[in-house]
């Protein structure tokens, strides 16, 4: 397997990059990265390390494409950028998955404009898998799309239960829809049209999912718009931060703490390894033809040489093909227009 990785994305580009793809190649067989980017950086952090050097190559971009500008101008006007240039090596079939901690919005337009859509799908969605108390689970969409239908939802759910059940190995994963109350007839215009399709689908649907649910973990694949899924990633991520700060705080504020906190330190670094997204290396885009892996800005070498390993469970699964076949053999999805519920 050949994957692109944008050496220039991300909060610690190029040395974190270049670092987890040397890991990677170390721990993974069969596969060969290409480094866009800064040539003269991206060599010089390679010469840091011993590695096969048949297995890592570079191509040169003068670009890079900042966090803060404009994605469509970005990616329209930046095609020497280390982003587009990783992205067209999927395009043109020269690699099977790309992989970009840089700017979201630039590498969903990318992904888009370049690589293209699956045919049948209408809005690819961003979906990441995270811990649960339980057990791990999906949200989708998590930002790729702040305005949707109902069918847009009706296709995150079917990605979703294709890719959980080939990554994590789980047969039939059940399927919520973020909402407000469990009660069907609770929540805004969208939530109520979806939950019809949804529950007409033949997936494995189990209704309403309200926020304080989602943590536990017991549902696998979570449906909503990408503004509700941004807006609970990110508060996610802040509750689990602040609950170890306060943590920390606690125990290291008195003498009992300190050592109440030694004899708990086993179970607290199992708690925060789990609650760690270095562990899951990236969200992936679905809907789009190509593997396609966003990993989170401040990724380092640890998250990007898992997002390199989500990259390659994808591969190995067929995940592509999986949700190609799926979409066209699925009624709901091939009468779709036909429903009034546009």
């Amino acid at each position: 397997m050949i994957i692109a990785v944008d050496g220039m994305g991300g909060d610690f580009a190029p040395s974190e990059v270049v670092l987890g793809c040397v890991e990677a190649i170390k721990e993974f067989n069969d596969i060969k990265i290409i480094i866009t980017g800064n040539e003269e950086l991206i060599l010089k952090e390679l010469h840091k390390y011993k590695y096969d050097t048949n297995k890592i190559s570079v191509i040169d971009a003068k670009e890079v494409i900042d966090p803060n500008e404009p994605p469509v101008m970005a990616i329209r006007r930046k095609k020497d950028s280390s982003l587009v240039k990783a992205l067209n090596l999927v395009k043109q079939k020269e690699a099977h998955g790309i992989i970009s901690a840089g700017s979201t919005g630039a590498f969903m337009a990318g992904a888009l404009f370049i690589v293209g859509r699956i045919k049948g799908i209408d809005r690819p969605a961003l979906a990441p898998v995270m811990p649960g108390k339980n057990a791990p689970f999906m949200v989708i969409d998590v930002g790729a799309n702040a305005e949707c239908k109902p069918k847009n939802l009706l296709q995150f759910a079917l990605m979703g239960k294709i890719y959980f059940e080939k990554i994590l190995k789980v047969e039939n994963p059940s399927v919520g829809l973020i909402n407000i109350g469990t009660e069907e007839e609770k929540g805004n215009e969208l939530t109520k049209a979806t939950y019809s399709l949804l529950k007409e689908s033949g997936l494995n649907f189990v209704g309403n999912i309200e926020p304080r649910e989602i943590p536990k973990g017991d549902v696998n694949v979570l449906v909503c718009d990408g503004f509700t899924g941004n807006t609970v990633l990110k508060m996610f991520e802040g509750t689990a931060a602040t609950l170890f700060d306060v943590l920390k705080d606690e125990i290291t504020g008195s003498t009992l703490g300190k050592v109440g906190g030694l004899l708990l330190k086993p179970a607290f670094k199992n708690i925060k390894k789990k609650f760690n997204y270095k562990e899951y290396g990236g969200a992936a885009f679905l809907g789009v033809d190509g593997i396609c892996v966003k990993a989170h800005g401040s990724s380092d070498s640890l998250a990007f040489k898992n997002a390199i390993k989500q990259c390659i469970i994808f591969h190995n699964n067929n995940i592509l093909n999986n949700i190609k076949e799926e979409i066209i053999k699925s009624n709901h999805i091939q009468n779709i227009d036909a429903m009034d519920i546009i």
